[in-house]
């Protein structure tokens, strides 16, 4: 099979199980895409070694705005997008997003790799203690808007920067201020859109003095790989949107914390 089929056939598998997880916790998917498709794009040879991770994560952030588009467009059908707070997340997530995503294009790829790699340990250990608090943890109230707006615009930029559509930050975020799991679940699956689009917008602008069209490139955003994820992704998402109508939150909690947990352990052997 010629390589460049092959690589799309193994970004198609990857994009399926994104986009499960995508609908079922509100990630965009970009902690399992980009470990693995830093790998695929290592294996196919497609870029220098030094390149390959900006390279994920830009094409992760693209994949992340179908993902998360079909994933919201499902919690929304279910009730369960905050719309009466997410306009002020939304406006945080979107001005962190474009920042970072020229802060991220000229940091060294090793800065990148540990900044990722801490960022992955810190949500899983923060998930997992979540997932064994009490059934009735403490109310606390949701700031006003403009607080609200900045606390997002630090989770939307980390975001970008690694390449995750927000959830993994987002989600505790939410739940901290005692919003219900699968409103915090749908709100970060429209904040996704934001963060994707903004940071991608970053990424291909930075990363167009690097590589052409031509090369199958959009800025820094590698397209056939991005083909494969979102062929895929797109219809899973749904699925994943429809599971959280029938598993608890502590369920959810809980494979939030050990998916988590997965990466956080793959990137540090790594």
């Amino acid at each position: 099979m010629n390589d460049l089929l092959l690589l799309v056939l193994y970004c198609a598998i990857l994009g399926s199980g994104v986009g499960f997880l995508a609908g079922l916790l509100g990630i965009g998917g970009g902690l399992i895409i980009v470990p693995v498709l830093s790998a695929i794009l290592l294996h196919f040879d497609v870029l220098p070694a030094e390149q390959v991770v900006i390279a994920a994560i830009a094409t992760s952030l693209a994949s992340i705005l179908f993902t998360s588009t079909s994933s919201a467009l499902a919690h929304h059908k279910n009730g369960n997008v905050p719309w009466q707070v997410a306009p002020w997340i939304m406006s945080g997530v979107a001005l962190g997003a474009l920042v970072s995503g020229f802060m991220a294009s000229l940091l060294p790829e090793a800065v990148v790799r540990i900044i990722f790699s801490v960022c992955v340990v810190l949500i899983a250990l923060k998930m997992l203690y979540s997932s064994r608090k009490a059934a009735t943890p403490p109310s606390r109230a949701l700031p006003n808007g403009p607080i609200l707006t900045f606390f997002t615009s630090i989770t939307g930029g980390l975001s970008a920067m690694i390449g995750i559509g927000g959830g993994a930050l987002l989600v505790p975020l939410l739940t901290f201020f005692s919003m219900d799991m699968k409103k915090a679940i749908g709100c970060a699956s429209a904040c996704g859109i934001v963060i994707a689009l903004f940071g991608s917008l970053g990424y291909i602008s930075a990363g167009s003095k690097h590589f052409e069209l031509a090369q199958g490139f959009a800025g820094f955003v590698y397209l056939p790989a991005l083909l494969g994820i979102v062929s895929t992704s797109w219809f899973m998402a749904p699925i994943g949107a429809k599971s959280t109508q029938y598993l608890p939150v502590s369920t959810i909690k809980k494979i939030f914390a050990a998916l988590l947990m997965v990466i956080a352990a793959n990137m540090i052997v790594n």
